[in-house]
């Protein structure tokens, strides 16, 4: 069966590390082609080695191009898939279209090509975001009768984009998948992390991995920071580093620079995670919080905001606060803080204990093998 996968683009972000553990997870007797609609990054050339082949459409983020749709169509009929999976909004519209154009033969008639929609995310505002963005969205949810299924990973994103105005015929919840034989606690993490990044004696260790994006809510986080003396943070993510000017503002705004360490974009997250004594998740808007659950496989204890499927992610084994409350996020690092760290430990535990039992990577592959066995016939 043949698989055409559409995504936005292919840096770290949650829709894109999803699609490549399920490309690496995958049987065999699926042949899968990713194209990006801008040039690829890092997940990008994860997957290339990988054996999946990559190619993208040349486009710039916000940027409408007919001839990047005219190579998307001739990039469908060469490859004759027998379903195209978009992934994220602006994926979704062109790969709709794309698929309707391709489909066209002699005579004026249509071969349907069956498009699936991912939908990742249950809220966004977007007075944050170009006014593309919205656009896109309001165009979506017009067409959203017209793909043959729409993928969600959380009932909370399925949710939001029905109060967005989607009227799909058919939605599948697909819960994201983590490998917990790679997302581990590692003897040593912990001071060995703490070493590195000089964390005084006496102060605990929290953290959080993410791109520098208003839906992230740093300030937010800054601003409980401030209230939680004797705290330190990791900050690791695309644009959490020094360069990043705003983030420095806020950073002295809120007195924290000397407590904050700017960690940037790495490879070795599963080291950082695993040396961490919180993680930590002051967001304004999650569908499900990827690497939320990768920190709970690694043993750690972490506190949520909450928005989508976090606060089910976490279950008893963490703890959930308001969106943009961060008095209330103050009070809980600071009680945190006080527990015994044989405590922490017990509630890190028995929160990979949660990812090992309700988010195992080789359910969330077979659930989207089952679904696309559906469409094996078409093409």
């Amino acid at each position: 069966m043949r698989i055409l996968h559409l995504i936005t683009g292919l840096e770290t972000g949650g829709a894109e590390t999803a699609l490549q553990r399920l490309l690496a997870g995958m049987d065999s007797r699926y042949e899968n082609r990713v194209v990006s609609l801008i040039p690829p990054g890092f997940v990008g050339r994860r997957i290339s080695e990988m054996g999946t082949p990559v190619a993208h459409l040349g486009m710039h983020r916000g940027l409408p191009s007919p001839a990047a749709l005219g190579r998307l169509v001739a990039m469908i009929r060469d490859f004759q898939p027998s379903l195209i999976q978009t992934w994220l909004y602006h994926a979704d519209l062109l790969g709709l279209s794309a698929a309707r154009l391709a489909g066209l033969v002699a005579g004026g008639k249509v071969r349907k090509i069956p498009v699936a929609w991912n939908l990742r995310c249950s809220y966004m505002d977007f007075s944050q975001y170009p006014r593309t963005t919205a656009w896109t969205v309001k165009v979506c949810a017009a067409l959203s009768r017209f793909p043959a299924v729409v993928v969600a990973n959380s009932e909370a994103a399925v949710t939001h984009h029905r109060g967005l105005g989607y009227r799909a015929k058919r939605y599948e919840v697909i819960a994201n998948g983590f490998d917990t034989a790679h997302f581990k606690p590692q003897p040593g993490a912990v001071g060995r992390l703490r070493e590195k990044l000089g964390i005084p004696e006496g102060h605990a260790l929290a953290g959080m991995v993410a791109r520098f994006d208003p839906m992230k809510d740093f300030p937010t986080l800054l601003t409980a920071l401030a209230r939680t003396p004797n705290l330190s943070l990791a900050l690791c993510g695309q644009g959490l580093d020094s360069d990043n000017l705003t983030l420095a503002r806020w950073l002295n705004q809120a007195g924290v620079a000397d407590r904050v360490h700017l960690l940037g974009h790495r490879a070795d997250v599963v080291d950082l995670l695993a040396g961490l004594d919180i993680y930590v998740s002051s967001s304004r808007g999650e569908s499900f919080p990827n690497v939320v659950a990768e920190a709970m496989a690694c043993g750690v204890l972490p506190v949520v905001t909450d928005v989508g499927a976090s606060a089910e992610v976490v279950g008893e084994t963490g703890r959930v606060v308001h969106p943009g409350d961060s008095g209330a996020l103050a009070d809980v690092l600071g009680a945190l803080m006080l527990m015994p760290s044989g405590e922490r430990r017990a509630l890190g535990l028995a929160a990979r204990a949660r990812v090992e039992a309700k988010y195992s990577q080789k359910a969330f592959v077979t659930r989207y093998e089952r679904l696309y066995d559906e469409f094996s016939t078409a093409g």
